[in-house]
């Protein structure tokens, strides 16, 4: 099995990227693989320090078959330099698995990645392959498809990162053009049309949004761990874009995800027990949700 380039993207909390390194580590396919490391550039004065600490401990990583470090000599912020390396590797490449500074991984991560890149390599239909899932008191099944993209922990293809459209006022004007605010919104318990419409207004800086709107308009989906692999230790309030939290706080799985077996289409019965979860986090999103049923009904 070819195995995919991981990318990880940095930037100035040290702490995190070492633990986001050596869970990646701890992956018995770590050693098989060439690492990709983009570490902008400080914003400010302020950050110099912090920037160069990470950029030290980058510098002697080992452990893996290679790698390769791009220090940016000016900040793109997040999104660019997102965008900008996901597209370098993957056009190298083919395929890509990408990383945040705040991973923590299952030792189960790129067995589970570089298998379902494999299995799914010539599926139009599925764009991605996502190792988060949230920490849902049912059981999902050991894999599932939900349509659009995600963020936290994932891999792509060639063909699937081509779908990505940075334009978001096209993307928004699109989903409010065929009356898919709801449906974006998971039925009304995530704020994703607001994020994408902040983004057409300057608001935010996301590509995770546009990510996820190029993959819904196309009607693409994304394979999803019954159990997490990856959980995100950024929500502690120190991130660029994630306030503090624990709600997603999840286990991640001890055990391999068995892969394969499944209709490739929307699991209908996990994206219920998605909304519901969204829904016992943000009782705000209830109105939302009942004026959807309502107009359902």
């Amino acid at each position: 099995m070819l195995l995919a380039p991981i990318v990880v993207f940095v930037y100035n909390r040290l702490k995190l990227t070492q633990i986001t390194i050596e869970t990646l580590k701890s992956n018995s396919l770590a050693s098989q693989s060439e690492l990709f490391i983009f570490s902008d550039a400080p914003k400010n004065e302020l950050e110099i320090e912090k920037v160069d600490q990470v950029r030290e401990y980058i510098k002697n990583i080992r452990g893996f078959n290679s790698v390769t470090i791009t220090e940016r000599e000016k900040n793109f912020g997040l999104a660019n330099s997102i965008i900008n390396g996901v597209t370098r590797v993957v056009n190298q490449f083919g395929k890509i698995i990408v990383l945040e500074d705040d991973m923590f991984l299952s030792p189960y991560f790129l067995d589970y990645m570089n298998k379902a890149l494999v299995l799914y390599q010539d599926v139009e239909k599925v764009i991605s392959v996502h190792g988060y899932v949230y920490p849902v008191k049912r059981s999902l099944p050991e894999t599932f498809f939900l349509k659009g993209a995600d963020c936290w922990g994932w891999a792509t293809w060639k063909r699937g990162w081509d779908l990505f459209n940075p334009d978001s006022k096209y993307l928004f004007n699109e989903i409010k053009k065929r009356n898919l605010e709801f449906d974006f919104d998971m039925n009304g318990t995530a704020n994703n049309v607001r994020m994408l419409n902040n983004q057409t207004k300057g608001k935010i800086d996301s590509w995770a949004i546009r990510w996820h709107a190029s993959a819904f308009l196309t009607e693409r989906l994304t394979l999803y761990p019954g159990t997490s692999l990856v959980r995100n230790i950024g929500t502690d309030g120190d991130g660029t874009h994630v306030k503090k939290t624990n709600v997603f706080n999840t286990e991640i799985s001890d055990r391999e995800i068995r892969l394969g077996g499944i209709p490739v289409e929307e699991n209908v019965d996990a994206r219920k027990i998605l909304e519901e979860y969204r829904l016992s986090i943000n009782p705000n999103f209830l109105s939302k949700y009942l004026k959807y049923l309502y107009h359902k009904l």
